[in-house]
C-alpha cells in the first residue's frame, strides 16, 4: 500500500500545485481540500462573510507577470457582492500611481484575500478575472446594488474613481489557526488626503 509520501493523486488545481503535490507527497490532503473546500461561485456564507469585511488584499500581474500586492479598505462591505459569481470594489483617490488598475488592464486575472482579524480569524480566497469600470459603467449594469449607487454619489475622499469587477472563478477557506486576533482600535481617517503627515508617505524614507 502507498504512503502519502508515495501518492501521485490528479490535480483539479494548477499544474503547478499538481507538481508541488507529488514533490511532497500531500496529494491526499490536496484532494481532500479540493472536494470539502473549493466553490466555482460563493456560496451563502461566504457572501455574508463579504458583506462584514472593511478591508482586502488583492494580488495582480502585468502582461509579462510581474506580481504586485495591494491593499483596500472602506466602510463595512465595501467590496459589494452582485451575485454568487460577482464581486466589485471602489477604486479611491490614492497616490495617482494605479499599479493594480494598470495591471488589470493588461491581465485579468486577480486574486482577492480577506481575513477576518476582529471575530473569527478565518480567511477567504476570491480568485478570478477582472476588468475596470468607470461610474457610469457600473451604474449601467443589469444587477448594480443600491448599495453600489449610493457609492457613487458619495462626494470627497470616498468618491470612486473607478471600479473593479470580478467575475469569480474559486473561492475557498483560509483556515484560522495561524490568523492573530486583533482588537480596533478608533483612528481617525482622512480620505483622499493629500497630506504626507496623515499619510505617513515619509517612513520608509533614509534621512541623509
Amino acid at each position: 500500500m502507498k504512503n502519502e509520501s508515495e501518492e501521485s493523486t490528479p490535480c483539479v488545481g494548477s499544474e503547478g500545485e499538481g507538481r508541488a503535490q507529488n514533490m511532497l507527497g500531500t496529494g491526499r490532503r490536496a484532494a481532500a481540500f479540493y472536494r470539502n473546500q473549493m466553490e466555482s461561485e460563493l456560496n451563502a456564507s461566504m457572501q455574508s462573510f463579504i458583506a462584514r469585511q472593511e478591508m482586502v488584499f488583492l494580488s495582480t500581474a502585468n502582461a509579462k507577470g510581474e506580481c504586485d500586492c495591494s491593499f483596500r479598505a472602506g466602510t463595512v462591505g465595501f467590496v459589494r457582492v452582485l451575485n454568487a459569481r460577482m464581486l466589485a470594489f471602489p477604486e479611491y483617490r490614492g497616490n495617482g500611481v494605479m499599479a493594480s488598475v494598470g495591471n488589470i488592464l493588461e491581465n485579468s486575472q486577480i486574486g482577492l484575500m480577506f481575513i477576518d482579524f476582529l471575530q473569527t480569524t478565518v480567511g477567504l480566497h476570491v480568485n478570478g478575472k477582472a476588468k475596470v469600470l468607470t461610474n457610469d459603467d457600473i451604474i449601467g449594469l443589469p444587477n448594480v446594488t443600491e448599495a453600489i449607487l449610493e457609492d457613487v454619489t458619495v462626494s470627497g475622499g470616498r468618491h470612486p474613481e473607478c471600479w473593479t469587477l470580478v467575475e469569480v472563478e474559486e473561492a475557498f477557506i483560509h483556515c484560522s489557526k495561524h490568523i492573530p486576533l486583533l482588537k480596533k482600535l478608533d483612528k481617525p481617517l482622512h480620505w483622499g488626503t493629500d497630506d504626507e503627515f496623515l499619510k505617513g508617505s515619509g517612513f520608509f524614507k533614509e534621512i541623509r
